[in-house]
């Protein structure tokens, strides 16, 4: 397999920081885990890669309707949900190899019976005393290497 380098942002309320777009320049494919907050934001990492993004609580306009919960990259299965209490499957079961989520602007990496959970935390306006972050994701034939970017 080709290895491959998934960006992965969240809750961006609307606000995409130039911050965001230096630390995704270069990525193969972009994961956005909901609270978009205009449909600009997507356009404009579209301009860096290909972009899969599910709708948040924020994203209540008919434009969200559509957007796909699962994308396969890598050979791997990616489900991307916006707060994980939403999920409504079984990711080991379903052969989902990350759950991706976002909501609570808390960066996150975990695994869970050999599933990744990936919180990439909030890239928009800062909330309360957290960081602003994004993920990154390596994939290639040995794993997935996810790592927290704090801009």
């Amino acid at each position: 397999m080709k290895s491959l380098t998934v960006g992965v942002i969240s809750d961006t309320h609307g606000l995409l920081r130039p911050e965001a777009l230096a630390a995704l320049t270069g990525v193969d494919h972009i994961l956005h885990a909901g609270d978009v907050g205009a449909a600009g934001i997507l356009d404009r990492l579209r301009e860096i890669a290909p972009v899969t993004a599910i709708r948040g609580n924020v994203d209540t306009s008919g434009v969200w309707a559509a957007l796909p919960p699962t994308n396969e990259l890598g050979g791997r299965l990616f489900y991307l949900v916006h707060a994980l209490e939403w999920m409504d499957i079984n990711p080991r079961a379903a052969g989902v190899a990350a759950v991706v989520y976002g909501h609570s602007h808390r960066a996150q990496v975990q695994q869970q019976d050999g599933v990744l959970l990936l919180n990439p935390g909030s890239a928009g306006p800062r909330r309360f005393d957290l960081p602003v972050t994004l993920a990154i994701i390596e994939l290639d034939d040995n794993g997935m290497r996810p790592r927290i970017i704090t801009l």
